[in-house]
C-alpha cells in the first residue's frame, strides 16, 4: 500500500507545536517570527529525517509562484529548438526556476489545449513560438498580466514582448552570396505560410533576386504536407532543370532536400549551390558541407531569459515591451563555392574554382 504523503499537520502533531510554526520554519521565516534557534534546528532536522517535500500545488496557491516556466515550441525534436531549450534550461535554473517544454506542432487548437492547461496549473511565464491562429489566446494571458515572449516569429501589432533574428536581411545575404558565387537560377523552397518569419525570409530572397535582375523559382509546401512526403520537393526540382541553386527556407526542408538528391540523382549534390536557413550537426559532416544562416542561440536564451527576469518582477506585464531582433551568421561551405558551367549537354555540371 502507497504512503499518503507527509503534511506539516503531521509534522506538527509529532513535534507537538502549531502548524502555523512549522509553516514558518519551512519557508525561512523564524528570524521574522522570533521563532528559537533551538526549535528552529529541531523542525528541519525533523524534516529532513522524515523526507518531507512541500506540496508545490499548494505553496503555488499560497505564494502566487510556482517557480515554473512554459517552453512551447513548434516541435521539440527539431535540432534548432532542442539546443535552444537546452541551452534556456541551463541559463534559467541558476535562477532558481524549471522549465516544462512542449511541442504545439503549429497547430492552433493544441497550442490553446496547452495553454490552457499550463494557465490552470499556475505557472509563473510562457515563451512561445506561436502557431499562426493564437494572436487572441496570447493577447488574453497579457490581459492576464502572465510573462509572456514570443519566440522565432510574432505578430504585427500585438503589444508583446518579442525575441527573434532578422530573417529577411539573412535571407538577402544569403541569396546575395548565391548569386556573388555565380549562382543566376536560384529556386527557394519554403512553407507555405503567413507567419512572420516565414515571410521574412521569403521577402528577403525576392528583394535579393529583384535588386540583381533575375528570376524568382519558389516552392511553397503546407507545413503537413511537408512531413508526409518529399514528392513536392522531387517534383520541383524535376520541373525546374536550369536551376543551379536552391535555398531552404528551414533546416528540416533542407534534409528532405537532401534526401531527394540522395534518392534520385546524387551528383547533383555536387554541382548545384545548397543554402539551408538553420544549420544542422550533417551540415556540416556530409560529402559536400552545406552552407546555412546559423542564429545565435546563446544570445536568443541569453535574452530570453534578461527579459522573463524582468517581467516575473514587474507588476505590469505591460510596463515594458521590448522587440529584440538579433543577428545571424552565414557560415559559408562548400555547397556554396564559386563554379562555372562547363560546355557540355549537362546543363547541371559545374566544376570548383580553386
Amino acid at each position: 500500500m502507497k504512503n499518503k504523503p507527509v503534511t506539516l499537520k503531521n509534522i506538527a502533531d509529532d513535534l507537538k507545536i502549531s502548524i502555523t510554526t512549522v509553516s514558518f520554519v519551512l519557508n525561512g521565516k523564524s528570524k521574522e517570527k522570533n521563532i528559537s534557534e533551538q526549535l528552529t534546528a529541531k523542525v528541519l532536522d525533523y524534516a529532513k529525517k522524515i523526507n518531507y517535500k512541500p506540496n508545490q500545488l499548494a505553496q503555488s496557491l499560497r505564494t502566487g509562484k510556482s517557480n515554473i516556466l512554459v517552453f512551447m515550441v513548434e516541435d521539440i525534436s527539431n535540432s534548432f529548438f532542442c539546443k535552444l531549450a537546452r541551452i534556456f534550461e541551463d541559463f534559467i535554473y541558476k535562477e532558481g526556476y524549471r522549465v516544462i517544454f512542449c511541442s504545439n506542432d503549429n497547430d492552433d487548437e493544441k497550442s490553446r489545449e496547452l495553454i490552457d492547461l499550463f494557465t490552470y496549473r499556475q505557472v509563473d511565464g510562457f515563451i512561445i513560438v506561436p502557431s499562426p491562429g493564437i494572436r487572441s489566446t496570447i493577447e488574453n494571458l497579457i490581459k492576464q498580466n502572465i510573462p509572456v515572449i514570443l519566440l522565432d516569429r510574432y505578430f504585427e501589432e500585438l503589444e508583446c514582448n518579442v525575441v527573434t533574428i532578422n530573417n529577411k536581411q539573412a535571407s538577402f545575404d544569403a541569396t546575395a552570396h548565391l548569386i556573388g558565387n555565380g549562382f543566376k537560377n536560384i529556386g527557394f523552397i519554403t512553407t507555405d505560410s503567413n507567419q512572420s518569419q516565414m515571410q521574412d525570409r521569403l521577402s528577403g530572397y525576392r528583394k535579393a533576386i529583384s535588386y540583381f535582375g533575375l528570376n524568382s523559382t519558389i516552392l511553397s509546401i503546407p507545413y503537413n504536407e511537408m512531413q508526409q512526403d518529399k514528392g513536392q520537393v522531387k517534383q520541383f526540382l524535376s520541373e525546374n532543370t536550369a536551376l543551379d541553386a536552391v535555398f531552404f527556407a528551414t533546416n528540416y526542408l533542407a534534409q528532405r532536400g537532401l534526401e531527394v538528391l540522395k534518392e534520385d540523382n546524387y551528383s547533383l549534390i555536387d554541382r548545384i549551390g545548397i543554402i539551408s536557413f538553420d544549420d544542422h550537426e550533417m551540415f556540416n559532416i556530409y560529402p559536400i558541407t552545406i552552407t546555412c544562416i546559423s542564429q545565435p542561440m546563446e544570445k536568443i536564451c541569453s535574452k530570453l531569459m534578461e527579459i522573463m527576469l524582468v517581467l516575473l518582477n514587474s507588476k505590469d506585464v505591460l510596463e515594458s515591451t521590448n522587440k529584440c531582433i538579433l543577428k545571424s551568421e552565414l557560415i559559408i561551405r562548400e555547397s556554396t563555392v564559386k563554379r562555372f558551367v562547363k560546355n557540355t549537354k549537362d546543363s547541371f555540371l559545374f566544376n570548383k574554382v580553386l
